[in-house]
């Protein structure tokens, strides 16, 4: 089983990411599971025809014990298992701890032994790598890190803290960076300043994405963009970075 955790800075397009990613690798046969870890809870939107599904944390919230696994979880787009952590009552709780109880949540109920999936994906709020959301880092969840950053600084200075709590788990026998993924915001010397980090972080970048109006295209019509747009140059680009994906995960393994 591939385990894959992708990191990055909020609103970096992360989790458009991830869902377009989930589609790849279904497209190869996998059989997929996407589990969102941001409090937002829209990592699988737009594998369910841009429907939020409950949220695991909403779901024990009301029935407690008595929750199932299917209660939990729930199949997307192209038969994708979906699962969204979801967060606490703002103001009541800490985000953090909220992953920490869905994961336990799944753990509990077998997911892996049920589900059976080929590949799991980990869509994963990087701003914050503390607590709940170094999770699939520090407790064995997912066996390599990808970081989807731009060229802008704040993303960059996100990816490198993101690297540096992976550099410290993975001393301890936890996952390893896999490679970067560039998400194009067009601002100026982009690559450069993605290769420069890559260098600094002793990694590389797996893929260089381009800013693509289909995705919003797709998005206004309630679908992703590999439903919608699969020839387009992103959905290109996606397919060739869940083929580099495998190879690492497979090189690692």
């Amino acid at each position: 089983m591939y385990r894959f955790a992708v990191y990055g800075k909020g609103g970096i397009g992360k989790s458009t990411a991830c869902s377009a990613l989930s589609c790849a690798f279904s497209e190869m046969g996998l059989r997929v599971m996407q589990v969102g870890c941001d409090p937002k809870a829209d990592s699988t939107l737009y594998l369910h025809g841009g429907q939020r599904i409950p949220t695991m944390l909403e779901v024990l919230r009301e029935k407690r014990e008595s929750a199932v696994l299917a209660d939990l979880i729930c199949t997307g787009y192209r038969g994708i298992v979906c699962a969204e952590a979801g967060g606490p009552t703002p103001g009541l709780g800490c985000a953090g701890r909220g992953i920490a109880a869905a994961f336990e949540a799944l753990d509990q109920r077998d997911v892996f032994e049920i589900v059976r999936p080929d590949l799991v994906l980990y869509d994963v709020l990087g701003d914050v790598v503390c607590g709940g959301f170094a999770m699939p880092i520090r407790e064995g969840y997912a066996d390599q890190v990808f970081i989807v950053t731009s060229g802008e600084n704040m993303s960059i200075y996100a990816a490198a803290n993101i690297a540096m709590a992976v550099e410290n788990f993975r001393q301890r026998g936890y996952a390893s960076l896999g490679g970067l993924i560039l998400n194009r915001r067009n601002v100026p010397d982009e690559l450069e300043k993605v290769r420069t980090l890559a260098k600094d972080l002793g990694t590389e970048i797996l893929a260089d994405l381009p800013r693509d109006d289909h995705i919003s295209d797709a998005q206004d019509t309630n679908r992703g963009v590999m439903e919608a747009y699969p020839d387009c140059a992103y959905a290109e680009g996606i397919r060739a970075l869940a083929k580099r994906m495998l190879e690492v995960g497979t090189d690692h393994a």
